[in-house]
C-alpha cells in the first residue's frame, strides 16, 4: 500500500505543480516554492524561491518523508531570508504538520506550510526594521522636544532648585549691603570734608599761617593795624 500511495500522490502533485516539480528518482523529487515578499517592506526585492526536496521512505505515508530545503543554484542572497541560516528553523516549523498528517498524503500540505512559515519569517524581520526606525524617530523627536519643554520638574529637582535660589538671593543681598556700606563711607568722607571749617583771612593772620595775599578783598578792612616799627640805633 505504501508504494501505491506514493505513486498516486506524485501524480496529483504533477497536476498541481506542473512547472515547479522535478524528479530526482522514482521515489524523490524537488518542488520550487516561490514566496511572496511582505507588502510593507521598504526594500524592493525579487521574490525568493525555496527548493523543497522530498524523498519517500518505504513505509511513507505511515512515516514522515525525508525533507531537505535549499536555495536555487546561483540565487542571490535575499535580505529577509537566508536559506543556509534559516533551514533548520523552517524544517522545525514543519514538524507539527507532519505529525498531524501521518498516515495520509502530506506533501501538498507541507509545501503550503513551508511557504507560510517562510513568509511569516520575512514579515517578522520587516516589522522589526520598521519598529527600529520608529523607535529611532521617537527618540529623535523626544530629544527635539526637550529643547522646547526642558526637563520635567520633580519634587527632588524643585527642592534642589529652591535651595540654590535661596542661597543665590542671600549672596545677592549680602553683596548689595556691602556695596551700600562702601558708598555710605565715600559719602560720609565727602560730607566731612565739606563741613570742615574754613578759616577767614583774619584768623589765618592771627595764627601766622598766611600772608597778605591770602586775605580776601572783603577782609582787607578787618586786618589788624600794624604800626611802623622803629629800628634801634
Amino acid at each position: 500500500m505504501g508504494r501505491e500511495d506514493q505513486i498516486e500522490e506524485r501524480e496529483v502533485l504533477d497536476s498541481i505543480f506542473p512547472d515547479e516539480i522535478t524528479d530526482i528518482s522514482d521515489t524523490s523529487y524537488r518542488i520550487s516554492v516561490t514566496l511572496d515578499t511582505p507588502e510593507n517592506d521598504i526594500e524592493e526585492t525579487q521574490q525568493p524561491i525555496l527548493m523543497l526536496q522530498v524523498s519517500y521512505p518505504t513505509d511513507y505515508p505511515d512515516v514522515a518523508p525525508d525533507l531537505e530545503i535549499s536555495a536555487p543554484p546561483n540565487a542571490p542572497k535575499h535580505p529577509r531570508l537566508d536559506i543556509q541560516e534559516d533551514r533548520d528553523r523552517l524544517l522545525e516549523a514543519l514538524q507539527p504538520t507532519i505529525e498531524e498528517n501521518i498516515g495520509m498524503a502530506m506533501v501538498f500540505t507541507l509545501v503550503s506550510a513551508l511557504k507560510e512559515s517562510a513568509e511569516q519569517l520575512m514579515s517578522e524581520r520587516v516589522n522589526a526594521v520598521h519598529a527600529q526606525k520608529e523607535m529611532e524617530a521617537a527618540k529623535a523627536e523626544e530629544e527635539e522636544n526637550k529643547k522646547f519643554h526642558g526637563t520635567a520638574v520633580t519634587r527632588e529637582s524643585f527642592l534642589e532648585w529652591q535651595a540654590k535660589f535661596i542661597q543665590e538671593m542671600a549672596e545677592e543681598e549680602r553683596r548689595q549691603l556691602e556695596e551700600k556700606e562702601v558708598e555710605d563711607k565715600k559719602s560720609n568722607k565727602k560730607t566731612t570734608a565739606k563741613e570742615e571749617k574754613k578759616w577767614s583771612g583774619k584768623e589765618l593772620w592771627e595764627r601766622g599761617l598766611a600772608g597778605k595775599a591770602d586775605f580776601d578783598e572783603d577782609e582787607e578792612d578787618s586786618m589788624p593795624a600794624v604800626g611802623k616799627m622803629k629800628i634801634a640805633a
